[in-house]
């Protein structure tokens, strides 16, 4: 027995000393391992994410080379992208509602689609599509979502770490306000419906109304996204004459004001709610006036964790009660008419109070800086972000687009495009860390439907997935990498992609995967396939012209050279189409199923069912004489 327990002993201590050589010669070889790891990896990693080697340099359509490890035709290779570990990782997708605004069935499969791209947040445009109540319920679309929508959405995207920020426009992009007789008062110029007056109180008031139903649906979001881009004709209103000439004032001063308006009362009212908007007007202001050098006073609260003043106590904490009357999560109370105190425990801090205006809007909001071209030079954008490092802005976002931003009616998203654009961007993020203390707070890949309220629709978001997939993981991994391109294919179950042609091989697994591929269909060979049947068949162009039609006569013996085709070919489209409705009617509302058929369908399957009408009803006339 002594002698057995001796020779395990002995097995054991050999066991330990095995373990401890190892354990050395692991310790010894690390470094090594690690260099050659990385070999295998990239010389530099991509701006997010886990890797990623290199950004395409913007070449000619001719030098595009197939790439077999991905099957991905892709752009030259010969810039590479460092990763930026101190930039914040927020990547918005923006859902652009106020056209095409799909079914929340829809979005249940989006969103786990987004998470897994790399998004971990949705910028939510509603306009019309939101459940506005009580004297805003006009504003609402017959299909706006309901409050039951709205809390799903929000579950679904916590569900999947998605943040909700809800986008309110508040000055420009306005129709669907102004449209409506009850406010066409409130317009800047009468005859347009594109932006307010802002001299009329009851445009503020309005605005106060709008947000704090957006916000109320929206405790759990921590930002709010305010607009403000493209207000046309802001200046051309009389009373904006008349403002700026008792006020020795410009159209710069005057847009401030109304932004200060806004800023302030959502400072003051929501605790810890921090603001972004579109940068585009702000480009045009001067530095001093960004600054808010000479321009009165303003009711404005500090930004929490402002590096200007200390930070807020969110009121979700215990130990800093929000005021008596308000919500206790996350903001103040809206329906406070008076200006609710601080929280004893911020009090010392920084009163909420009024505020000299000289401080500028630069502490109270983010803009975001938006360019959607493909080929843009990162000086283009350095020269606006320097503006604002002097204007007193600590942090920006960036806008790139994946879809809706190559013409009003654009039906088939072009990839290469739209990658170029996010390439761009990556290269103006390489610019940031010189504009210190300035910092990138996050980027919104817009993906518009409409150009505005009255504009027809952009490209639908399932045949925009494949663009977004790639525009994400670009921005990822710092480039179109050899990783980006796996990544793209897995998620989207695609074969291949070729990205100067914008299309896709395979079947693809991806949400909307029918209408993505009956779209291509309509865009690639409807049109055609009809002008061929109507333009180039000459039987038809002899035998069954327009005046043998308007006449109704015709030789059956000739028109049956041609009937069975036609027949045929109109048979096959009624058919797809029949298809087409249904896969749409499962993702969009009745309007928009009927809008997109009229637009894209109808203009071309209408010649061919009127030629096939009028073909049935002179063939029973059998050779009759011309009608007179």
């Amino acid at each position: 027995m002594a002698f057995q327990r001796s020779h395990r002993l002995n097995l054991l201590r050999l066991v330990v000393l095995l373990l401890v050589a190892l354990a050395g010669i692991k310790f010894l070889f690390r470094d090594s391992f690690t260099l050659e790891l990385h070999k295998h990896v990239s010389k530099d990693s991509g701006f997010w994410g886990d890797t990623g080697d290199v950004v395409q340099d913007i070449i000619p359509q001719s030098q595009v080379l197939e790439v077999p490890e991905a099957k991905i035709m892709t752009l030259k290779q010969k810039q590479q992208v460092p990763r930026d570990v101190s930039a914040t990782e927020m990547r918005l997708v923006h859902l652009d509602l106020k056209g095409a605004a799909p079914r929340v069935s829809y979005l249940e499969e989006v969103f786990p689609l987004l998470s897994q791209l790399g998004a971990n947040g949705v910028l939510m445009e509603y306009e019309d599509m939101f459940p506005f109540k009580g004297e805003l319920e006009i504003l609402r679309s017959p299909y706006a979502y309901s409050e039951e929508d709205i809390e799903r959405i929000q579950q679904l995207a916590e569900q999947h770490k998605l943040e909700v920020v809800p986008l309110v426009q508040t000055f420009g992009h306005v129709e669907f306000i102004l449209k409506h007789e009850k406010y066409q008062h409130l317009r800047e110029v009468e005859r347009f419906p594109n932006s307010f007056n802002p001299h009329v109180p009851d445009t503020l008031a309005l605005l106060k109304s709008i947000l704090a139903q957006v916000i109320e649906k929206h405790r759990r979001s921590t930002w709010i996204h305010i607009g403000a881009d493209e207000v046309f004709h802001l200046g051309e209103g009389m009373d904006s004459k008349n403002w700026m000439s008792h006020n020795k004032g410009d159209v710069g001063t005057m847009y401030l004001k109304h932004i200060k308006e806004v800023l302030g009362f959502l400072t003051a009212q929501y605790w810890g709610l921090r603001v972004l908007m579109w940068d585009d007007m702000l480009r045009k202001i001067s530095v001093g006036a960004l600054r808010g050098e000479g321009t009165g006073t303003a009711v404005v609260a500090p930004v929490p964790g402002s590096s200007a003043t200390p930070a807020l106590c969110p009121p979700w904490l215990a130990s800093c009660p929000v005021p008596a009357g308000a919500h206790a999560l996350p903001w103040g109370n809206v329906g406070l008419e008076e200006e609710p105190e601080a929280p004893s425990c911020c009090r010392h801090q920084h009163p909420l109070a009024a505020v000299p205006a000289e401080s500028g809007i630069a502490k109270h909001v983010s803009p975001v800086v938006w360019f959607y071209v493909p080929d843009f030079e990162a000086e283009q954008i350095v020269q606006f972000l320097t503006k604002y490092v002097e204007s007193g802005f600590e942090a920006v976002w960036f806008a790139s687009a994946f879809k809706g931003t190559t013409g009003p009616a654009q039906a088939w998203t072009p990839l290469s495009y739209h990658l170029k654009n996010h390439l761009s961007w990556l290269k103006v993020m390489q610019a940031v860390p010189r504009l210190a203390p300035l910092r990138l707070q996050g980027v919104v890949l817009t993906g518009w439907q409409r150009y505005d309220h009255y504009s027809v629709l952009c490209e639908l978001l399932p045949v925009s997935i494949p663009s977004l997939a790639i525009c994400l993981q670009t921005l990822v991994n710092g480039g179109f990498t050899e990783e980006a391109k796996r990544r793209v294919l897995d998620v989207l179950g695609l074969e291949s992609v070729q990205l100067e042609q914008s299309t896709c091989e395979g079947r693809g697994a991806f949400p909307g995967v029918e209408i993505y591929h009956m779209v291509e269909q309509v865009n690639g060979h409807l049109k055609e396939s009809i002008f061929k049947a109507l333009e180039e068949e000459s039987a038809i162009k002899g035998w069954f012209s327009p005046y043998h039609r308007k006449h109704q006569f015709g030789n059956p013996r000739n028109m049956e050279s041609f009937g069975s085709k036609v027949l045929k070919l109109h048979e096959d489209w009624e058919g797809f189409v029949r298809d087409l409705r249904a896969q749409l009617e499962r993702i969009y509302f009745p309007d928009t199923v009927e809008e997109w058929m009229e637009e894209n369908v109808n203009p071309y399957l209408d010649q061919l069912r009127d030629l096939v009408r009028d073909y049935r009803a002179i063939i029973r006339l059998k050779g009759r004489p011309k009608a007179t």
